[in-house]
């Protein structure tokens, strides 16, 4: 995405972008060259109560438009996303900084539940009983809620929202979506691709901001669910605010995904996998893995052969190439300069804290192509060692480019390891033995878990999230529990009276029964 400068990032409202009155205005940076690219506005109260007015005045005609009309827009919108995909990967690749296969990947993962909701007809069935009881029958419906809030990270400007829209709009919801202040410009491109499909002015809707705007979305009594990703204490507080003013609630926070190796898995790899969940996205993922457990005696040897693998990595502008000479990095910059040195200082404490660093990241050499890169976020990858769970680098999530070894004796020690964990959203085990694989799935704690798949995020008709600190609520995303959280369902009773057979009339105050 090139510019002549800085350009304007507004809210989208009513089908239309939208500038309002903005209590003041955040930079948008390319973390690749650490220039500033645009200013995205950050809402008022005015402006966050407009946009969900709209949302509100669009929702009533939306819910009772007909399933036919709603799937045509469904396919319209994942035929136009998927034509011109590229175009999507180029704004994430320049405000995010991820490499131009992993934004790919990124919207092909999201394109996946657009696909998924365009057969939400058949979830959206409802049953039906005939002669439940003497002369009456009893159907079932599931309803949209009418407006909800999507708030969304900065690590899948175009995933992450695309868990949730897609369904609450098949569903027959109005969506006002939050994207983070960091990578903006995904979510009005997604927007105006929504138009251009045929989506109703007000159905959705994007409302850029900071807590102004996230306060206005918890607590506006127009907005019946909350779908959100992000840290947990940010989690934490979505979920308790929200439920508060009586909505209903997905909050999916952080997480310290652990991948553990057994003596008999497949070394190579094991070490493949760890090197790919590790630092790919810059470990700027839920799902990365930045525990390895290494079930001894493989230890030293599954260490070699991941810092071999590391040392190899390329780092540089996330385009198409990183070099100038057609080869795309293998690893970008990571999405802002405090974020680069918060994890950076991980590293430090880690290596203060008394493990030993295998590979170090803090002095990279980043390769830019045609850009100059110099002043760009740059963190290598790192690998720990010798790592222990009272250091800072087990127990806080890093959210970056960061990978400890733990080093335990048995399997029973490594699960106990997971388990003793506060977050429960993802872990992997590599094994060769499918005895071991199945007991280490009864035996974890977490929502989501791969067996000799290092990143278990599973397909968009399954449903994604993690237990404990990982997840407030009960609803994951999308998937069966997706349409559930999107939808209500309505129970109806009716009895039609037969005039050949009218009954005989009379008061009866006691408890209605079945006959």
């Amino acid at each position: 995405m090139t510019t002549s400068g800085p350009v304007d990032i507004v809210h989208w409202v009513d089908g239309r972008e939208l500038t309002g009155s903005p209590t003041g205005w955040a930079d948008v940076t390319n973390p690749a060259t650490g220039q500033v690219t645009g200013r995205v506005a950050l809402a008022s109260e005015a402006d966050a109560a407009h946009v969900i007015a709209a949302a509100a005045r669009a929702a009533r005609a939306w819910g009772t438009t007909s399933l036919a009309r709603r799937t045509q827009v469904l396919f319209a919108f994942r035929e136009l996303l998927f034509n011109r995909k590229e175009e999507l990967a180029a704004i994430i690749t320049a405000e995010h900084g991820k490499v131009h296969s992993d934004a790919m990947g990124e919207i092909a993962r999201g394109l996946e539940v657009v696909e998924f909701a365009c057969g939400i007809s058949h979830l959206l069935k409802g049953g039906h009983s005939e002669e439940a009881s003497t002369g009456i029958d009893v159907h079932s419906k599931r309803v949209p809620l009418g407006v909800v809030g999507i708030i969304s990270p900065f690590n899948f400007p175009a995933m992450v929202p695309m868990w949730f829209f897609p369904i609450a709009i098949a569903a027959g919801n109005a969506v006002v979506l939050k994207p983070s202040e960091k990578d903006p410009s995904a979510a009005g491109w997604l927007a105006a691709l929504w138009r251009e499909a045929g989506l109703p002015d007000g159905v959705f809707n994007v409302l850029h901001g900071d807590k102004t705007a996230v306060d206005a979305l918890l607590t506006s009594p127009d907005v019946q669910a909350i779908s959100f990703v992000g840290s947990t204490p940010i989690a934490e507080y979505v979920y308790e605010t929200a439920s508060r003013h009586g909505k209903r609630v997905q909050a999916l926070g952080g997480a310290k995904n652990h991948m553990v190796v057994l003596p008999d898995a497949d070394l190579d790899l094991a070490a493949d996998s760890a090197v790919n969940a590790g630092y790919g996205s810059a470990g700027e993922r839920c799902m990365a893995i930045s525990v390895l457990v290494a079930v001894d005696p493989i230890g030293d040897e599954l260490v070699a052969r991941i810092a071999d693998r590391t040392r190899t990595l390329l780092i540089g502008d996330g385009g198409r190439s990183a070099t100038g000479e057609g080869k795309e990095a293998d690893m970008g910059p990571l999405v802002t300069k405090a974020h680069r040195d918060r994890v950076a200082s991980f590293i430090d404490s880690g290596e203060a804290a008394g493990a030993k660093v295998v590979v170090d990241g803090r002095d990279i050499e980043a390769r830019g192509g045609s850009q100059d890169v110099t002043d760009g976020f740059w963190l290598g990858p790192t690998l720990f060692d010798e790592v222990t769970p009272d250091m800072e680098i087990y127990t806080e999530e890093i959210f970056g480019p960061v990978l400890s070894v733990v080093r335990v004796g048995s399997y029973e020690e490594a699960v106990a390891l997971v388990n003793a964990n506060p977050y429960g959203n993802g872990t992997a085990v590599f094994t060769n033995d499918g005895g071991a694989a199945r007991r280490f799935e009864a035996d974890v704690e977490v929502g989501m878990i791969g067996v000799n798949v290092p990143v278990p995020v599973p397909v968009a008709y399954y449903s994604f999230g993690g237990w404990k600190r990982s997840l407030f609520g009960d609803t994951h995303a999308h998937g069966t529990e997706g349409v559930h959280f999107f939808t209500r369902g309505k129970v109806v009773t009716t009895r039609w009276i037969d005039p050949a057979n009218r009954p005989e009339g009379g008061l009866e105050l006691g408890f209605p029964r079945n006959d």
